[in-house]
Formats: C-alpha cells, structure tokens, sequence
C-alpha cells in the first residue's frame, strides 16, 4: 500500500500583516486593554485611584468584545472613549505620584529643620 503525503502549509506572515477583508484598509481597532490594567493597577498601588480607572478597563474589555463578534465601529467607538480616558487617568496618576512625592519631602524636610 502505497502511503499518501500531504502538503502541510505554513503562513510566513503575522495574522496582523495579512488581514482579512472585512477588516477593512486599517485593520482591527486598538483596544488598549493593557493600557487600562496598567492604569487601574498603578492607581492602586501608587496614587490610590484605581477605582477612577475602571470606566477605562470597562470601555476596553468592551471594544474588545466588539472586536471579536466583528463590530470594528462599535470596536472603534469604544477604544477611542479606552484611549481619552487612558490618557487622563495617566495624567491623573503621574499627577498624584508627583503630589505624594513632593508632600513627603516637604514633611520630611520639616520635620528635620
């Protein structure tokens, strides 16, 4: 009996090179869902605001879920309000950081003098 060979392809480029039609010109929408967990977990651990991180998450779990049932406008719509609140909850948090560190010296050098 003879045996059969079969021909094994393998796809030399990233699943994000090659896309899919219905991705359309841009490809699929960020969802900066890593961004987000960073945020709230900063905030907590640094500036004690993770709580006011949460719509963030929220909004970039959301276009993420659009994302994979194929709704890359309301994908859109969700990452771009992900992306806004990201960056004023980074802002946010890089501006407690510097208010928790430039009280603490303050109190420290008081206390010294």
């Amino acid at each position: 009996m003879k045996s059969r060979q079969t021909e094994v392809s393998i796809p030399l480029q990233p699943p994000e090179r090659g896309g899919t039609p219905a991705a359309g010109p841009h490809g699929h929408p960020p969802d900066y869902v890593l961004w987000s967990l960073f945020n709230v977990l900063m905030g907590y651990g640094l500036a004690y605001m993770g709580c006011c991180c949460f719509p963030a998450l929220i909004y970039s779990i959301k276009a993420r879920d659009c994302k994979v049932l194929g709704d890359l406008e309301g994908a859109r719509r969700h990452g771009a309000r992900a992306k806004v609140l990201n960056i004023i909850f980074s802002a946010l948090i890089v501006v407690g950081v510097v208010a928790v560190i430039a009280i603490t010296i303050i109190v420290i050098t008081q206390q010294t003098t």
